[in-house]
């Protein structure tokens, strides 16, 4: 069957009428093939089907969502896509959605204060989205968090178990555990930490773990030295610990600041791991491409995703709530060339 044309000549798109005349069914028998209902003869499915394919019949999202209320959308509201942790995040979490079915729109801020995520939380409703992600690995969006009372189904990604929220966390302090054990078990008698921003949840997170793993173990703790993340904050960093004597061993909070604490080294004739070891948290793509290889701490982002849309999808569906928080995702150590035990 030809289907209309507009006056400049162009195909114009199918609509479920056209399906239904070209399969000889009902507009109701189209909707009920679309949405997979049980109660259609496999033959008629099979020639509605065989319509569709042939009409090049692309479902209206927005009549489905009258007739459904939803709109198979979700919305992710997010924070600094340029460090690895929350792009990684956002990817999981995309990636599960369109496994689920679902469509994702993205709102990235510049700051996840109360009045932002408002602002961005409200966009995404004008758009009508079913349910909404936040990955805030900041203080200030738990605070948010716990500020909003949102008429749909929300998830917080990385925001940590204080949150009132339905959390999907991984497991900080545990990787920061394993990462200084990690050193001590090899002789050394301390572990240098180097931190993240003091706002994140994240880094707090992980100075517990590694705190709390120098005191089980009877071991000095040394001072604590924050960096922002970067790899020029390393870099910088390590300008302190090469004037520290003693220094034999150092966690760093992420990769990109291990980077750079390296490239000191390297510049100051200090080998690694004869010298010092060192060991990152993330496991970014490059780390077992750094001189020497990273040994370091990898998070599941793929599994947070995961976790996130079974959340979101189930409260959404009218599940009762789940409390993930006291199973958090665990972090797994990666053995690579930037640790040995201490010279003599």
């Amino acid at each position: 069957m030809p289907l209309r044309t507009r006056k400049n000549n162009r195909r114009q798109a199918a609509v479920m009428a056209d399906v239904a005349k070209s399969a000889g069914v009902s507009h109701q028998t189209v909707s009920r093939v679309l949405h997979d209902s049980p109660h259609v003869r496999h033959e008629t499915r099979e020639r509605v089907l065989a319509a569709i394919r042939e009409l090049r019949y692309r479902p209206s999202l927005v009549a489905q969502a009258l007739v459904t209320g939803r709109s198979n959308t979700l919305g992710v509201v997010t924070f600094d896509t340029a460090l690895y942790g929350p792009a990684s995040t956002l990817l999981g979490v995309e990636k599960a959605a369109h496994e689920a079915g679902y469509g994702i729109s993205v709102v990235s801020m510049s700051s996840l204060d109360p009045t932002s995520i408002r602002v961005a939380v409200d966009r995404l409703r004008g758009q009508g989205v079913d349910g909404i992600v936040v990955i805030g690995p900041q203080k200030s969006s738990l605070d948010s968090l716990q500020h909003l009372e949102l008429d749909i189904p929300y998830v917080a990604a990385a925001c940590g178990p204080d949150s009132q929220a339905q959390v999907v966390a991984i497991d900080q302090a545990g990787g920061a555990a394993c990462a200084t054990r990690h050193l001590l078990d090899l002789g050394h008698k301390t572990v240098w930490h180097l931190g993240g921003t003091e706002r994140s949840m994240e880094a707090t997170r992980r100075i517990e773990g590694w705190l709390a793993t120098l005191e089980a173990a009877g071991a000095p703790v040394p001072p604590l030295l924050r960096g922002d993340w970067s790899a020029n904050s390393g870099y910088e960093l390590g300008r302190q610990l090469l004037e520290t004597p003693g220094v034999t061993a150092v966690f760093v909070a992420n990769d990109q600041m291990a980077l750079g604490l390296l490239r000191r080294f390297h510049e100051a004739g200090v080998l690694v791991p004869r010298d010092i070891s060192v060991v990152g948290f993330d496991d970014v793509p490059e780390a077992a491409f750094f001189i020497p290889p990273l040994t370091t701490v990898r998070q599941d982002f793929h599994q947070v995703g995961r976790r996130c849309l079974e959340l979101l999808v189930g409260e959404i569906k009218g599940a009762p709530p789940v409390d993930v928080v006291k199973a958090p995702i665990p972090t797994e150590m990666v053995l690579r060339a930037s640790t040995a035990r201490p010279s003599r």
